[in-house]
Parts: C-alpha cells; structure tokens; sequence
C-alpha cells in the first residue's frame, strides 16, 4: 500500500501528460464564429500567419499582436512572414511582454482599453492551454475561442522524437506550475 501511495503522484503525472499529449493534437477548431479580436502571442512558428489570415477572412474587427519586439514594425512583420494584412488600421502591436504572463497582462490593458468583448486566441497548440489558464485569470467576463496553431517541426506522434518530446514535457510541466499559481493566488484573493 505505501508503494502505490508514493507511486501515485508519479502515475497521475504520467496520466495527465499522456491526456495532455493527445488533447493538444485534438482540436475541433471552429473556424466559422466571429469575435470583437484575435489575439496572437508571438513566439512560434505560424501563429502570425495564422492569425492574420484569419483576420483577413474578417473573422475579428480588431487584430492586436503580443510580445513583439521593440524593434519590430508591422510592416517588418509583413515582410518576414510574407503576409500581407489588409486592414491595418486595426491592427496593434504590443511591445511589453516577453512571456506569456506578460502576453496576458499586455493583452488584458488592451482588451480593457477597447472595450473587447470576445477574442480568438491565436498560439502554438501545446501553448494553448497554459494560454488560456493566465488570459482566464485576467479576464474573467471575456469569452475567449481557442485556435490553437500546428508546426509541421512539431510531431503528432511525439513519442518519435525527442526535439517534441522535450518541448511537450517542458509545456505540461509549466501549465501545471501556472494551474498551481493562478489557483493558490485567487484561493488567497
């Protein structure tokens, strides 16, 4: 009994890894409902381009990008991931976050800032949920869609190779360590 009692915490994280794995590979992305913005937090491959294609299909009035750096324009943007955004008079940078924390704080002053009722969150799928856990913390009253964004660097079979492997252990890892902060800090609110 003592050895199944020590095991157990190791067995649920063993369990909740494997779900965790297989739910960021799974999603049912709805590609047909329209929100006040997209968001997109910078930082892996895709997210931009997906983002800004969504944008262009006027799925969102407002585009607002997170985490850019400071030397960054929009029209640099453009060029690099070879998009080109066609209302760009709706579109924001945002220069003060360089991790998701921060994306959620920048994002939630902007948010606030325009009166945004609804957003699409834009990120890479094994960041979505850890996403989701700082953006919820922040913007209680806010609906928030998730279009979680695929790397072809990134495999679905992540068992078959350790760059995947690696990136997702240290993803779960961290999403538990946000669940656990956001929890003990809104339990202490």
């Amino acid at each position: 009994m003592k050895k199944i009692i020590t095991l157990l915490p190791f067995i649920l994280w063993i369990g909740g890894f494997c779900l965790f794995a297989y739910k960021i590979n799974h999603f049912n992305i709805n590609t047909t409902q329209n929100t006040d913005a997209i968001i997109v937090l910078t930082g892996g491959r895709n997210r931009i381009y997906e983002a800004s294609k969504i944008f262009n299909e006027n799925k969102a009035k407002h585009l607002f990008i997170s985490g850019v750096a400071k030397d960054i324009s929009l029209e640099n943007i453009q060029n690099t991931q070879n998009i080109k955004i066609t209302n760009l008079k709706n579109v924001e940078i945002g220069y003060n976050a360089d991790n998701t924390v921060e994306n959620a704080r920048e994002t939630t002053s902007w948010i606030k800032k325009n009166n945004i009722k609804s957003i699409r969150l834009v990120t890479s799928n094994y960041h979505i949920y850890r996403s989701l856990i700082e953006f919820r913390s922040k913007l209680k009253d806010t609906k928030i869609l998730l279009h979680p964004v695929y790397s072809e660097y990134i495999e679905k079979k992540w068992w078959t190779s350790w760059q995947t492997f690696s990136l997702i252990f240290k993803e779960y890892n961290k999403l538990l360590c946000a669940y656990i902060i956001n929890k003990l800090k809104s339990e202490v609110l």
